[in-house]
C-alpha cells in the first residue's frame, strides 16, 4: 500500500458511465467541485486530489435502487449501471483528525446528485497512519488477562429487565449472575443513566457485589457499564467506575460520535466496549451507508477495545455471512507494529443452540459470546443457562453434537428442550 494514501471501495449505482461518476467522486471528496475553479492548479490537483483506483462493472439493473429529484427533473432514465469504484486519497488532506477522516470517505458522497445508489465497501490505510491514532487499552488479550478467562470464549450476559430496577436490585441481580459464572456482563443500550437508578447509585452497588465475589473467588467478572452521554459527564462516569474498581465501560457509539469517543480513550485506560445499535440505518439497504468493514476500522481508530457483531441464527436481520465477516474484520490487524486486534461480541438471540453455527464459522475462542434470555431465561436458572453455553462450547471443541453432549449434561439438555421449541 502507498505509505502516503488511504484507499476506500465503494459500490454506486448511476445512469452514467461509471468512469464520469468515479471522477466526480475523487473531486469531490478533495480539492474539486462541479467545476475547475481559479486556485486549482495542475500542481494543487497533483498533489491534493483523489485518485480514481479501479473500476469493475457489475450488471445494470432496470430500476434504481433510490430516489432522486436531480435526475428526475431532467428527466435521466436507466439503465442504471452499477460499478465498484475504488479511490485513494492523500492522508495529508485529513491530517491526524477522526472525524475529518470519516467525511472524506464517507460523506457528500451520499447526496451526489448523478448516483441512485452509494456504500462504501472497504477501507483501508497505511500502518504508519493507523499508528497516528488511538489503540484499544485492553483488546482480546488484555481482556483475557483482566477476566481470567483463557483457552475458551468468554461467556457474558445482558441485565434483563432493560430499565424499571433500581440501583439496588441491578447489584442483586448481578450478585447471581457472578454466582452463576458468568465472565461478563453489561448493561443494556437503553439503560444509562435512569432516574431509578443513576450512574452515581449503580455503579458503587453493583461494584460492591463485584468486589465480593472477587475476593471470594478470585475472579474479577467485567461489568461494562453503559456510560452513554454528553461528553464531560462520560469522563466523571469512567472516573467512578474506575474508583469503583471497575474494569470497563460501553458507549453507544453511533450517537456520541467519533469525537467524544476519542476523547473518552484518552481520558480512562478503562475497556472501551463499543456498542453499534443504530448501525442498521447505516447498513441495512445494500446501496447505500456502509459495510461493517469500513465502519469498524473508523471506530478501532477511536481506540475501542470490543465491537459488537451481532449473532448467528439471532433475532436480527442480518445474514449470518454479514456476521462472521464482521468478526473476521475485528480480528484483522491494521497495524504492522502491534497487536491492535479488537474482540468481536455476538449477541442477538444468542443461546447454546446457536454455538454450533458459531463454532463452525468463526473456530476461534476469541470472542465474548453474549447471551441474555439464553441464561437468564434458563428453566433452571442462569447457573443453569451459563452451564449449558459452557458445555455446547465444550462439545464443539470435542466434534461432538450437541444432543450427543446433552445425554450427559442436563443443563444443555434443558436448554435444548426449552430454547429449540418455538416460543
Amino acid at each position: 500500500m502507498n505509505s502516503d494514501r488511504l484507499t476506500a471501495a465503494y459500490l454506486i449505482e448511476t445512469p452514467f458511465a461509471p468512469e464520469k461518476i468515479a471522477e466526480i467522486m475523487a473531486g469531490e471528496q478533495s480539492c474539486g467541485t462541479f467545476t475547475r475553479v481559479a486556485g486549482e492548479t495542475d500542481d494543487l490537483r497533483m498533489r491534493a486530489r483523489a485518485r480514481v483506483e479501479s473500476i469493475t462493472e457489475r450488471p445494470a439493473v432496470d430500476a434504481p435502487s433510490l430516489p432522486n429529484a436531480y435526475l428526475q427533473a431532467r428527466k435521466i432514465a436507466g439503465p442504471w449501471r452499477r460499478a465498484r469504484v475504488e479511490l485513494s486519497f492523500p492522508v495529508a488532506n485529513i491530517g491526524i483528525n477522526l472525524p475529518t477522516l470519516a467525511a472524506t470517505v464517507a460523506g457528500n458522497l451520499y447526496d451526489l446528485g448523478e448516483v441512485t445508489g452509494m456504500r462504501l465497501e472497504s477501507l483501508s490505510m497505511p500502518s504508519a497512519y493507523r499508528m497516528k491514532y488511538d489503540l484499544p487499552s485492553l483488546g482480546i488479550e488484555g481482556t483475557r488477562a483482566k477476566t481470567g478467562v483463557h483457552g475458551t470464549s468468554l461467556i457474558g450476559t445482558i441485565i434483563k429487565p432493560n430499565v424499571g430496577m433500581s440501583a439496588n436490585e441491578t447489584a442483586q441481580l448481578v450478585k447471581v449472575l457472578c454466582e452463576a459464572g458468568v465472565d461478563f456482563i453489561k448493561d443494556d443500550e437503553v439503560c444509562a443513566n435512569p432516574a431509578h437508578a443513576p450512574l452515581a447509585d449503580r455503579v458503587p452497588a453493583v461494584m460492591s457485589v463485584i468486589r465480593a465475589h472477587a475476593q471470594r473467588t478470585g475472579k474479577h467478572v467485567m461489568m461494562a457499564f453503559n456510560i452513554t452521554d454528553e461528553t464531560d459527564a462520560m469522563r466523571r462516569h469512567a472516573d467512578l467506575v474506575e474508583k469503583e474498581g471497575g474494569s470497563c465501560v460501553m458507549v453507544s457509539l453511533n450517537y456520541c460520535g467519533f469525537s467524544a469517543a476519542q476523547t473518552l480513550r484518552r481520558s480512562t485506560g478503562l475497556a472501551l466496549h463499543g456498542h453499534r445499535n443504530g448501525f442498521g440505518a447505516l447498513s441495512r439497504h445494500p446501496l447505500l451507508g456502509m459495510s461493517f468493514q469500513p465502519y469498524q476500522a473508523l471506530w478501532r481508530l477511536a481506540g475501542v477495545d470490543h465491537m459488537h457483531v451481532h449473532g448467528l441464527q439471532g433475532k436480527f436481520s442480518q445474514t449470518d455471512e454479514e456476521v462472521v465477516h464482521a468478526a473476521r474484520d475485528c480480528y484483522a490487524s491494521m497495524s504492522d507494529e502491534v497487536d491492535d486486534r479488537v474482540l468481536p461480541v455476538f449477541s442477538s438471540g444468542q443461546w447454546a443452540g446457536t454455538v454450533p453455527a458459531t463454532w463452525s464459522a468463526i473456530k476461534s475462542d476469541d470472542l465474548l459470546f453474549m447471551s441474555g434470555g439464553g441464561i437468564l431465561a434458563h428453566p433452571h436458572g442462569p447457573a443453569a443457562g451459563v452451564a449449558s453455553l459452557r458445555q455446547a462450547w465444550e462439545a464443539q471443541r470435542g466434534g461432538v453434537t450437541l444432543e450427543e453432549y446433552s445425554r450427559h449434561h442436563p443443563e444443555l439438555a434443558a436448554a435444548l428442550a426449552f430454547f429449540g421449541q418455538p416460543r
